[in-house]
């Protein structure tokens, strides 16, 4: 696969870690179509068994979201920014402190975006407590999945 095959593949999963964030887009679905797409091009054992893994994990988090809290940050008070800025630190997070800054990013951003709004330290907490309890952790779930599967694409494809 050429280079600019790979820079396609890794602009659609990026894409798709975005659709993660906005409600009503298929963000794990983008993902796993860019690994598809990847592992039909690039027929080595590798990308069949990114695809492979990569279609075990993303099905186990379909499979557990109905055990998560639902997706309902109406009732919070927060606006949609916050679940924005809490996504895009959780994904910067990851590849800056590999696995873990993806969720230490995810709850930093969204306790900075309502320290910033709410404008007190004790407020902040209290708030980011109510969001994660409302959609945090399931958003935070398929966010983790899909960078997971991200991260081992890039492995592969770094190591060549």
């Amino acid at each position: 696969m050429e280079v600019w095959q790979l820079v396609l593949v890794g602009l659609v999963m990026l894409l798709g870690l975005f659709g993660v964030l906005v409600p009503g887009v298929p963000g794990q679905a983008i993902v796993w179509a860019a690994v598809l797409w990847w592992a039909l091009t690039d027929t080595s054992r590798p990308a069949w068994a990114i695809l492979i893994g990569a279609s075990a994990l993303l099905l186990l988090n379909q499979a557990l979201r109905p055990l998560l809290p639902a997706r309902r940050t109406r009732g919070t008070g927060a606006p949609r920014h916050t679940l924005l800025v809490g996504g895009v630190s959780g994904i910067v997070g990851f590849f800056v402190v590999p696995v873990l800054g993806g969720i230490a990013g995810y709850v930093g951003g969204i306790y900075g975006a309502e320290r910033a709004r709410l404008g007190s330290h004790r407020d902040g907490w209290a708030s980011t407590r109510t969001v994660m309890r409302a959609a945090g952790c399931s958003i935070l779930a398929e966010l983790f999945a899909c960078l997971l599967v991200v991260g081992a694409w890039l492995v592969v494809v770094i190591r060549g």
